[in-house]
């Protein structure tokens, strides 16, 4: 029997992002089922309290690294990794949960100890030099897994050709309920909301640039919110020019998300690669808002037929598509959007967790 789950993020959670995210929502959600849990993550000076019943520790200085096109906030001390094993260790856990188990370093001292039954769940899409350069270390880490997923094919892809590791192909989880706790308000005019880090790959200048040629042109006016933080974000909102139309809002809190995205017309999810899965897409549906994306191959398997695409970087043809979603919005497809969206929800993805889980403890004690 499952009593006590440890969860490792090697990203910090006091930078948003969807690894560190879908960190916390399963914490919530384990909890809710009585379990245990510890949740671990790096940037010791972060004693923020977090939307969770779990234990929360933080170990080692957060760095900003680049990795996969964007930042991750990572510690690269081995103290760090030494001290979260302790802390792991201290709470035998049945399991330890890795979320990226390769990504650097708080994880690793665990990783190589394997003294629990160990599940990975690998998010990135894509590889690069972290994946091809490294593949001795990695293989050797990749000893200390016992069963390990994928929150999609390309990422399971992408895995497998780096250091040829299985992985079941699950999906990221949302805890869908929470996306309609507000009420469905809609502002004057239209409005289309971007939420994500500020990162060349998010596409978020190929936004601007579609509001503002529009705009221009006379027509309805569109107003855009930016929602979120990162090193794009100068540069942007120099492209926007003082735009009293596109509005940066910084990072908000996850309920003050959820409430823009009950107000708004439309989600725009305008990235240009590098997305391994569409939870944007899906979180959108389930706010009972249109999303219109650009047509990448992560997007594309999330959206399936319930969001509008368009040709990723082209301002044009994002416009094209604002003004098609919004057209043909009805209340049939708004209920199949989110009908669609419930099929990813966090209860189906812990459903399927515990059943790793259990069997990647048979494993860890077949193998003792």
């Amino acid at each position: 029997m499952i009593r006590r789950v440890a969860l490792v993020s090697p990203y910090a959670l006091s930078v948003f992002g969807g690894v560190q995210e879908q960190v916390l929502a399963m914490s919530r959600e384990l909890s809710s089922r009585e379990l245990d849990v510890l949740v671990v993550a790096p940037d010791d000076i972060d004693h923020s309290v977090y939307d969770t019943s779990a234990s929360v520790v933080r170990f080692g200085s957060r760095l900003s690294l680049p990795a996969n096109g964007s930042r991750a906030p990572l510690t690269l001390s081995l103290r760090a990794s030494r001290g979260a094993a302790r802390a792991i260790a201290g709470f035998a856990p049945d399991v330890v949960h890795f979320h990226e188990p390769f990504a650097p370093l708080v994880g690793w001292s665990t990783l190589r100890a394997h003294r629990s039954a160990s599940v990975a769940t690998f998010h990135r899409n894509g590889a690069g030099p972290a994946l091809t350069l490294t593949k001795p270390l990695l293989r050797l880490l990749a000893r200390g897994l016992d069963v390990s997923s994928a929150v999609s094919e390309p990422a399971a892809k992408t895995i497998h050709r780096a250091c040829r590791i299985e992985a079941t192909v699950l999906f990221n989880g949302f805890e869908i309920e929470r996306f309609v706790a507000t009420p469905r308000l809609r502002e004057d005019g239209i409005v289309l909301v971007c939420v994500g880090r500020l990162e060349e790959r998010k596409g978020v200048s190929v936004a601007i640039d579609a509001v503002r040629a529009h705009n221009a042109r006379g027509l309805d006016q569109w107003r855009l919110l930016v929602i979120g933080e990162g090193p794009e974000r100068a540069r942007l909102e120099a492209r926007a020019g003082g735009d009293e139309m596109v509005v940066f809002e910084g990072a908000l809190s996850d309920g003050a998300k959820r409430a823009w995205l009950r107000r708004a017309n439309a989600l725009l999810a305008p990235a240009l690669r590098g997305e391994s899965f569409g939870l944007p897409l899906l979180e959108g549906m389930a706010s009972e808002t249109l999303v219109v994306a650009s047509d990448i191959s992560g997007y594309r398997e999330a959206a399936g037929e319930h969001a509008t695409l368009f040709v990723a970087g082209d301002a044009s043809d994002l416009e094209r598509a604002v003004i098609q979603a919004i057209s043909s919005e009805s209340k049939q497809r708004i209920r199949s959007a989110r009908e669609y969206a419930e099929h990813w929800s966090m209860k189906r993805l812990v459903d399927a967790y515990l059943a790793l889980y259990a069997e990647a403890i048979e494993r860890f004690n077949h193998a003792r």
